[in-house]
């Protein structure tokens, strides 16, 4: 090395810099850290033993951080919940055209009752498409929606057995996800 590294008379054989490692320091030789030394050169004490972004080895341990994309529970979860929001809104525009009398007798025990059939469709699509889409976002109230809408539809299942079968499953799939660990954590710890 050159004196003309440094400003200070007999800075070139000190090293480049005030840092141990890439930068060299005094008296210290360029290498990897000592055993109990701190990495990348910082003293000891000076930043390695307080938490906060500049503390331990990498900054902030890992549990100072929440997990920002959703668990796949939730991600499921809101799929199906999409999903039944967009088939009860088929359900509505199906009850709009000649097929709507049968419709609403399957529904309502009636054939002069279509608008009840619609509105019921729509009500449903809302109660189902709305929680989909704020569950992801992290909205607890979502999640407590899609709880209750869920426990509905196992009650809705059970009586309507064995025809409501498929029901009784999609909607016991819906609770079991919103009740998982992941999915609880992952509303708690914002």
């Amino acid at each position: 090395m050159t004196e003309q590294q440094g400003d200070e008379p007999g800075r070139a054989e000190q090293g480049p810099g005030p840092y141990r490692g890439v930068f060299g320091s005094p008296g210290d030789v360029a290498g990897p850290p000592s055993p109990g030394g701190t990495p990348y050169g910082d003293r000891p004490g000076a930043y390695g033993d307080r938490p906060g972004a500049y503390g331990g080895v990498y900054g902030a341990g890992p549990a100072a951080y929440a997990p920002v994309a959703p668990p796949k529970q939730v991600t499921i979860a809101a799929v199906i919940s999409l999903g039944l929001g967009v088939m009860s809104l088929l359900l509505a525009g199906l009850a709009l055209t000649s097929a709507g009398e049968q419709i609403s007798e399957v529904l309502t025990g009636t054939k002069d009752a279509q608008g009840v059939a619609v509105a019921a469709a729509v009500i449903c699509a809302f109660v189902y498409i709305l929680p989909a889409i704020f569950v992801r976002k992290r909205r607890a109230w979502a999640r407590v929606m899609l709880i209750v809408v869920a426990a509905i539809g196992i009650v809705g299942g059970v009586v309507a057995l064995p025809s409501g079968i498929l029901g009784l499953a999609i909607h016991g799939t819906l609770l079991f996800l919103m009740l998982q660990q992941p999915t609880k954590l992952w509303f708690h710890h914002r």
